[in-house]
């Protein structure tokens, strides 16, 4: 059963196409063809709890249903990955 995830990171959201028994690496790596980052160059963090996900477990093992919002951060300089940092509807521009 296909569901859509939306990926966002700042001012901009990607709607993933993915079925629940896809990985998270599996998500990354379609991912990496819209934003030219490698899979293991990506963190996902499943919104609003702030969980990351794990790229060896699929989306339905860590309760990422259709329409979820997952938030990307990419890999820094240092080797950290960078803040969250995504737009709500409610804050201001």
């Amino acid at each position: 059963m296909a569901m859509y995830i939306r990926v966002k990171r700042n001012k901009t959201t990607y709607f993933i196409q993915c079925d629940p028994t896809e990985t998270i690496l599996q998500m990354k790596e379609k991912l990496s063809n819209l934003i030219d980052q490698p899979a293991n160059d990506q963190q996902l963090v499943l919104m609003p709890a702030g969980d990351v996900l794990e790229d060896s477990k699929s989306l339905a093992d860590q309760k990422v249903e259709n329409d979820a919002v997952v938030a990307l951060t990419l890999r820094k300089d240092d080797n950290e990955f960078e803040d969250v940092n995504i737009v709500k509807p409610d804050d201001e521009f």
